[in-house]
């Protein structure tokens, strides 16, 4: 029997801003979820998180690009050809901002984080740029599968900083990685396989800059449907403070 999924997501506002400059999408039909978390002023991040989702998903959309096509970039013999597709996808989108701010010389500065996930049958190929973050709550214990391309990030896994300390650290939003910003962007990947039951979450880090692992756990744990989990994640974030947009994707392999 062939794996079956369900997904929801959900954005948020957030208590201190006005503007809401993060996007998602969720696209079934190709097994594609995204989420993407702008920055930059005068709706400038909106832009790039906008740009980001939707040059991800047009890139999904040409069916005839195969192994041996001829790649807009160099094809990685060491990846599978799901993580070369989206890792190309994620660079064009890089180059579809860069060039709509080369045009706009308002919105110069202007990038995005983002963080997709392609599942084909029983594998999820996971890549992501910034800081916006993915995990997997496997038999009620959540994993994080992303590493924050942020300053603070760095730091802990050097042992620098610790967790605890990071929260408050007047560096903590700063991004080392996001579309954009540069001329390549290269993405990270993770492949794993799910397993029936397994939920991944992809997140902007206004949830996981306001609550910590273990209350995003404890949430996924109440085993809610995905909606009502996506909701109460926001909830959760906003008691928190709020300082950021918050959005949330959930995919569940049901069967």
């Amino acid at each position: 029997m062939m794996p079956s999924y369900a997904a929801h997501g959900a954005t948020d506002v957030g208590r201190k801003r006005v503007n809401n400059e993060d996007a998602f999408a969720i696209r079934p039909g190709d097994g594609l979820y995204v989420v993407a978390d702008g920055m930059g002023g005068h709706s400038s991040g909106e832009v790039a998180a906008q740009l980001a989702v939707g040059t991800i998903l047009g890139f999904f959309k040409d069916t005839t690009l195969g192994e041996e096509s001829t790649w807009p970039y160099a094809y990685d013999e060491n990846l599978s050809f799901a993580a070369n597709k989206l890792v190309t996808a994620i660079a064009t989108a890089n180059d579809q901002i860069q060039a709509y701010a080369s045009g706009h010389p308002e919105s110069r500065g202007m990038g995005t984080t983002v963080v997709a996930v392609l599942i084909a049958d029983d594998k999820a190929t996971l890549s992501h740029v910034g800081d916006s973050r993915a995990y997997l709550f496997r038999d009620g214990k959540l994993q994080l599968l992303t590493m924050d391309h942020s300053w603070v990030g760095e730091q802990i896994r050097h042992g620098y900083l610790t967790e605890a300390e990071a929260v408050n650290h007047p560096f903590r939003n700063v991004i080392t990685k996001a579309l954009g910003t540069r001329e390549q962007a290269q993405a990270d990947v993770t492949e794993l396989k799910l397993l029936p039951g397994d939920r991944l979450l992809l997140c902007s880090d206004g949830l996981n800059s306001m609550i910590t692992d273990e209350i995003i756990g404890a949430a996924m744990a109440r085993n809610e449907d995905l909606e009502a989990t996506c909701q109460h994640l926001i909830e959760k974030a906003n008691e928190g403070g709020g300082d950021d947009n918050i959005t949330v994707v959930l995919i569940e392999r049901t069967a």
